[in-house]
This record gives C-alpha cells, structure tokens and sequence, in this order.
C-alpha cells in the first residue's frame, strides 16, 4: 500500500506576512476616503456621521462620527479623540486625506469643508494628536478639495481639485509650511491631482491624477517633481500610461514607488507599477484589470485594494467574479496568496478605497477604508483589518472522491483547499479510520485555480471498501476531516474507462461526483473541473454498464469548465456521450478563453443545432464544421467524437465516422475546456441555446487524434458486460459465551471471538443469484472493530461456513450450532479500536449457495478476544457487510 510524505506548509507563503482573517473592527455608516496612523491609532476620514460596533446592523448601537473617527490600532475600538469636520448648509462636508508629521505630533486633514470642531478651516486643516483639538493658526485659504496629502518635516504637500491656494494660482498642487503658509512649489497641472508623495530622500515628490501637463510639458497622469521648486524632472508622456487612466495613488519604500491607476473605456489602465528610485524607470506593471484606489507596502510586499476582475494579461485569472485585495511582491507583479475580500459596497460600487499600514506593541495590522459593506462574506461596513499574526484560520475542508478502475487499486482525490493567506497547504489522507495517514503531499492553491490532488492507494483487496478523509493544514491550522470517500476494490480493469485511459485520455470526467462544485478527473493528469449552476447529479442510467452515473444540465446556466489553464493543443481530441430532446441545441464540449463568462475566442468545439444536429468545428481566420446530416436529439445516449491531427478533422458519431476534411489549424490562445456551454455566436446554424439541456457522460479529451478503431472500441466497450459489485447486510447475528453458556446475545450491539474461553459469532446472508452471464468473482466479510478500549486483538481469527441451524433470538452457547472445517477466510491484525477490517473468502465455496441464505461463524483458537459491531449498532458503516463482486465468465 502506498505511503509517501511531503515538506509541510507554513501559515502564510512568505513573503506575505499578513493574515487574511479580518479581525473586530467597529464600522461606519458611510464611505472612508482617506487613513494615516500615528503611535497605535488609526484616524480615518471621509463621507459618514456615525460610528457603530462590529456585528452591529445599520442604524444600530451607533454613536456620531462627522467624517472623521480615531480608533486603536490593535482593538478596532474608537479611542476619545472626536472631530467634527462640518461645511455650512447646501453643501455636503468630506474627508479625503490624512497624513501625520515625521514625528508624530500632527494629524494633517485635506477635503472639502470649513470647520473642524467649530474651529474655521478651508478644506485642509492641522490637528494637534496629543490633545485631539484643530489648530486654528493654520488656516489657508484652499478653493476647492483637497484630495491628496504628504509632509515632511516642514512642508505639507496637496493635490486635489483647488485652483488658488492663499488667494494666489496654485493649479491644482501645492505646498504649504507647517505654519500653513504658501509655499513657491507649483507644478502645475492642468487637470486634478489626486496622489503626492514624498521621495525617502526629500529631494523629490511624484505627483499623480487626472492630468496631462505639468508645467506645460507633456506628462499624463505622472510625473516627478522637484521637491524644492515643484519643477518637471522626470515626465511621463501620454502612452506609458493610457490617456484613459489616471493615477488615483501613490506609496513608497526605501527602494521604489507605486502607483494605483484607474481606467475608463477600451484599452484602460488598471493595474499597479513599480518604479525605481534610482531613476523613477518602471521596474515592472500589473496590467489586471478593475481600478485600483489604494496601495500600500509592508514587508516587501504590496497590498493594493481595487476591483481587480481580468487579470489575464498576466497569466492569473480570466474575466470573473472581482476580487478587491490582493498582494504582490514589490520585485514581481505575479499575484501572492493573500486574497480576504470585500464586496462592491455603497456609492460607486469600488470596493476598497484606502488602505494603511499600523503598529501597536509586537503586532502589526494592515487597515482597509472604502464603501464595501462586506468582508470575507460577513457585514462589515467601509473599515477593517488584517494582522501580522497569529493566524487563526484553517483551510478549507478538502472535498475528496474515490474510485477503483484498475485492480487492486484505488485513486483517491480531492479539490485542492482554499487558504486565503496560503497557497501551499499540506494534505494528509487516512485509511480506513486510522490516525495515521498513509499519504501526505503539499500543494499550491488559489481562488481561481484549486487543482485537483491525489494519490493511488495500490496492493488492495478485492472486493473490499476503503474509506478515506483528507485533511488541509496550513503549518498553524488544520482543517476538520473530510467526509469519508469510499470505493470498492474491482478484481479488473472496467473495459470502458480501461480503453479511454489506455488510448491516453488526459480529461475523464466520469460524473459521479453526489454533488459539490468540482468535476473530478479519472486520468492520471488529474485535470478536476469546476460545476457551475449546480446541476442534476447522479443520473441513471448511465451512458455506459457498470457502477457510473451521468450529469443532467438545464439548457441556460449550468456548465463546466476545466479548473486548468491550457495551452491551445495542436492535435486534440474530444469526447462525450449525450441524451437530449432539446430543439435549442447547445454547446456539449470545446475549448474557450473564459472559465466563468462567455469566452471571446472559442472553437473546437461540438455543438448541437436547434434540428437535433451535431457540429464539430475549429477557427483559423474562418470558422470551419463538420456537421451530421442526421439529428440525435431522440432522447437515447449517443457518443460522439471530434478530432483533429496532422491528416485533417474527423467526426464521428456512435462510433461511425460521419465526416472528414483536411483542416489541421485551429485558433491559437490559452483557455479553458467547457462542458455543456460557452459562447456560439456567429458560428453555422448557430442554436438559439449557447447551454445544452439534457444528460452528459463519459466525457474526455485527448491529446491526440484517436483512430477510428479507438472510436468504434470506445462505442462497443459502452455496453459490455461490465462487473457489478453487492453489498449484503447480514439478516441475523449473533454471539455466544462459553462464561454465560445460556444467555442470548441476539440484541447486542456487539460480536465477539475468541477460543479460550470461548466466544463465537454467526452471521446470515441472503446471497443474490448471479447476474445474467456473470459469475461470482470475490467476496470479501467486512467488520469493524468496536470502541472498547479492548476490542482489538493480537490472534487471529477463521471464517468457516455454519452447518447447523441457528437463530438470532434464540442461540445460547448450549445451543450454538455446527460449524465446518473449511476455512473461508482469516482475519488477522486486527488490532486498532475503531477500525474497519476486509476478510476475502474463498469464492468456490459461495458460488454453490448463490440465490439462498448462507451463514459463518467467527472463531479462534487464541486468547485475545476481538469485539465487532453488530447488524444491530445504528451506524450502517459500522455493520458487518458481505461485498460480492460479479463479472463476466469469460
């Protein structure tokens, strides 16, 4: 039996140092534009009037807040400091930056209002933090808002919406004193600015926003200016960034800068960039898309809260459901593991507006401001946080399938689990109940790509079921056990899903799955799919004999998809049975460019016309189909098969060929296999339906073009005689005592055996006949060892068939009946409570009593007693079990 280890995960996949669970925080009733830190406190600003407890509805528990609120950096309680920032009636007050001194002294607020605490202020104030009280010396005059904030020791630097600064020209960025005079710096803009940000050196500050000029020269949405005169030095002229994107942040570390863009219309700008100190050059550019409004940086790492939805310009995720925090490292733009998530939210629907960075003792946390009203599927309105440690989340509970299709074997598999801190997690499978696992590995994990893992459990029995529960851990946290994935051991191969995994199927999704959202896959490059729309599980019957179910899908929002990426394939094929009586046709199986929406770019491919027709089609410059001349929406199981290689295309329908051309070239880009739908427009005789409605089985690609006689196999191999597997509960058991010779044990929950002194148990069975030209193969007694903490024993124990005649309600040990010498079958080492146990039995003496009732004793020669659950324990997979494989005679 197999066993193998794996290096184990630790609790964040460095170099995230950030925890993805978001922690108490109190929220407010509206949207948080603008946070600083300053010795453990947060001060956050924006658009709001109260402030109420995490957990708390609404318009409960809320106490005022007017667009402003300070609140301990490691609790995410309110502290005392409270200011009011007030604007007079008709006009709607704001906070939109926040920036603190470099010595921590001095809060500096910038947005539209006129007051804070009643202390006049004009759109930019200065808060004295030790005694939470506004400064009314500082008081420039400012025309409009003020959306973007950076000090230094003696000047404080602004960008927003304003047009004079102080009576004098200050378009739209400025500089003050720390006394709140008007500086001489004046880049001048000719369109908002919206980010400013100091260089670690002083020597320059790069601004960003709206704009198109500084100072007159070409420079779109970016430039670095000097930090003394406001004078041009490094420009970025329309094209490095679209002149559809502006930059709506900016942040910096000891060796680069950042910027978060935002973009509208085709050919945006999204993303984030990374730029070199040295030389303000690009050091690299994340091109997701889905505007990004904040960014921030802590240990080598940058977060940044957008509504990233497409980042498949960068090899991550095609079009999707938006993801609004995530984490890349300031060397690489490649996507990190770290993915907590707010929803669209209020206002604009954006998201996360602000993030920052804060201390308090030994923890760090990392605060998030914006309009969303949820976090990580939990209400939680415009503020949270996440910390530097310790993490208390688990991963995901492992969803885990077994199956046998070779013999002696078993393929356990399961969905890779989602961490959203860690995207390697450690997985540890159990046999049978045991504590100790019998496999162990690690794998990488991601919202949007959670592959599917597993191993073969090789060198079983025949003919006896195996459970198995797989655990998740992130080195920290493990996840609970799996729900127990149980399969029978065939004594051979199954011909059908033998002859698909021997001509090189690298996707077999057989569709047992009782439910969940994952497909999984029967070949050996374990290439599992995703169910969307929850579809009909466990059909019957199925496309094929044996022990297998199909799909059902409705027609308009049930599908599949790979969970995998591919690369386009050169030669490829694809299979799959299907039943219908739909006139809409549909989509059954191809390849496109988007796993969760209707792809832009999608061929080979076979679908079905409204007529019942199929079409088997790829696109090179031109879309290109075979199609059948006869329809199959009969509602029969039919198999069809599309290929493509170096001598053309072929289709072939229930194992026939049906038609041929010479195309050998198919559509070139990365994508997805789809199952049961996905976009057709502009394709021949285009159905009404992209979805298809009905039942699909046995679907498969390959990478290859298989040949009519693997086609025509596959056809027949459908219905041939495959084995089929029984499992007998026992109609009677029984122990008895040589200690309590007689006393009736008939109504115990317990079976117990051993020879000195004697306990011996019999079972009954009621065998089946064979099936019709199948004969008995194996049989194996299935039993569980009890709970007692004795129940396990060091001897051995027999199987031998009962000759004599016995009743459950009335055997006694006086009474117990003959057994025969014959020896079906040994138990041995059985030793571990709790724990399932497989005895084969000898098939020749069975075969006889095929169609009757049959009854075994248990017994032994030894001392050690072993004590069973009997028929008569509440837990079906406790009972003893009789499991009879048949097959065909030949």
């Amino acid at each position: 039996m197999s066993t193998a280890v794996a290096p184990a995960a630790t609790a964040l996949t460095p170099p995230v140092a950030i925890t993805a669970g978001d922690l108490s925080t109190w929220q407010t009733n509206g949207i948080v534009w603008a946070m600083a830190q300053a010795q453990g406190v947060v001060f956050a600003g924006g658009t709001f009037s109260a402030i109420r407890p995490a957990g708390s509805a609404a318009g409960t528990n809320e106490q005022p807040a007017v667009n402003f609120a300070a609140f301990d950096a490691a609790t995410g309680a309110p502290t005392g400091c409270s200011l009011s920032f007030t604007i007079g009636a008709g006009s709607t007050a704001t906070v939109r930056a926040l920036a603190v001194s470099p010595d921590h002294k001095t809060l500096y607020a910038g947005g539209y209002f006129s007051a804070v605490n009643g202390v006049a202020a004009n759109s930019v104030a200065t808060i004295d933090i030790a005694t939470c009280t506004p400064v009314s010396t500082f008081h420039p005059a400012v025309s409009a808002t003020v959306r973007a904030l950076d000090v230094t020791a003696d000047t404080v630097y602004m960008g927003g919406d304003f047009t004079t600064v102080a009576g004098q020209t200050r378009d739209y960025f400025a500089a003050l004193t720390t006394a709140g005079a008007l500086t001489s710096w004046a880049p001048e803009g000719d369109n908002p600015g919206r980010a400013v940000q100091v260089t670690p050196d002083g020597a320059s500050v790069m601004i960003g926003g709206d704009f198109n000029t500084i100072g007159g020269s070409d420079s779109h949405a970016l430039a670095v200016v000097s930090a003394t005169t406001g004078a041009l030095t490094k420009a970025y002229p329309v094209g490095f960034f679209p002149a559809t994107s502006v930059v709506k942040d900016i942040t910096a570390d000891a060796t680069g800068l950042y910027t978060a863009n935002e973009g509208t219309g085709g050919g945006v700008f999204d993303g984030r960039t990374a730029f070199n100190l040295s030389d303000f050059g690009q050091r690299w550019r994340d091109t997701c898309l889905g505007a990004t409004q904040s960014v921030a940086v802590y240990q080598s790492v940058l977060y940044s809260g957008s509504h990233a939805h497409d980042c498949s310009t960068m090899g991550e995720y095609p079009n999707q459901t938006r993801k609004h925090l995530l984490a890349e490292s300031v060397n690489d733009p490649t996507l990190l593991g770290w993915f907590p998530d707010t929803n669209d939210g209020q206002g604009e629907g954006i998201g996360p507006r602000v993030l920052t960075v804060a201390s308090s003792g030994s923890t760090d946390y990392l605060w998030v401001g914006g309009e969303f009203t949820t976090v990580n599927g939990s209400a939680q309105q415009s503020l949270t946080r996440f910390s530097s440690g310790p993490d208390t989340t688990a991963p995901s509970v492992p969803t885990v399938t077994a199956s046998s299709l070779k013999a002696g074997q078993i393929k356990v598999s399961w969905r890779s689990s989602l961490d959203l801190d860690d995207s390697s997690v450690t997985y540890n499978v159990y046999r049978n109940g045991s504590s100790t696992p019998v496999y162990t590995t690690t794998g990488n994990s991601l919202p949007w790509v959670r592959p599917q893992l597993g191993f073969t459990d090789t060198g079983l029995t025949a003919g006896t079921t195996y459970s198995y529960r797989v655990t998740a851990g992130d080195g920290t946290n493990t996840s609970a056990l799996s729900t127990a994935a149980t399969a029978t051991v065939v004594s051979s191969a199954p011909s059908y899903p033998a002859a698909v995994l021997s001509d090189g199927a690298s996707l077999y999704w057989r569709y047992d799955e009782s439910g969940g959202a994952f497909a999984f896959d029967a070949s050996a490059s374990n290439d599992g799919g995703d169910y969307v729309g929850s579809p009909s599980y466990r059909q019957t019957p199925a496309a094929t004999t044996g022990i297998s179910t199909a799909i059902g899908l409705n027609g308009s929002d049930q599908y599949l998809y790979s969970d995998a990426l591919h690369s386009k394939p050169t030669s490829f094929s694809v299979e799959t049975w299907f039943k219908t009586t739909t006139t809409s046709g549909g989509k059954l199986i191809g390849f496109g460019a988007n796993s969760t929406q209707l792809s832009g770019q999608y061929d080979k491919h076979i679908y079905m016309t409204n007529n019942g027709r199929l079409a088997f089609g790829v696109y090179n410059g031109t879309t290109t189909t075979l199609t059948t001349s006869s329809s199959y929406n009969n509602g029969a199981w039919h198999h069809v098969v599309g290929t493509q290689g170096s001598t053309g295309m072929r289709l072939y329908v229930d194992g026939a060929l049906v038609g041929s051309n010479s195309t050998t070239a198919n559509e070139s880009y990365s994508g997805y296999w789809r199952v049961g739908g996905d976009n057709l427009n502009a394709w021949p005789n285009q159905p009404s339906s992209n979805f298809f409605a009905g039942q699909l089985d046995e679907t498969a690609v390959y990478p290859s073009a298989l040949t009519s006689t693997q086609v025509a196999n596959h056809y027949a191999l459908a219905s041939a005689v495959a084995d089929t597997t029984t499992t007998i509960a026992p109609t009677d058991d029984a122990y008895v005592n040589a200690g309590a010779p007689s006393t009736n044990y008939g109504t115990s929950g317990s079976l117990a055996v051993r020879g000195t002194s004697a306990y011996l148990s019999y079972l009954r069975f009621t065998l089946p006949a064979a099936p019709a030209n199948q004969v008995l193969k194996s049989a194996v007694l299935q039993v569980t060892t009890s709970s007692d903490p004795t129940a396990g024993s060091t001897d051995s124990q027999t199987v031998v068939p009962v000759t004599g005649s016995w009743t459950e309600s009335g055997v006694t040990y006086n009474t117990r009946p003959t057994v025969s010498s014959t020896v079906l079958g040994t138990l041995t080492g059985a030793t571990t409570i709790s724990t399932a146990y497989s005895v084969p039995l000898d098939i020749s003496q069975l075969t006889g009593s095929l169609g009757s009732p049959y009854a075994v004793a248990l017994t032994s020669t030894g001392t050690d007693s072993l004590w069973l659950w009997s028929r008569e324990v509440s837990s079906t997979a406790k009972q003893p079990q009789l499991v009879l494989t048949f097959g065909s005679a030949s």
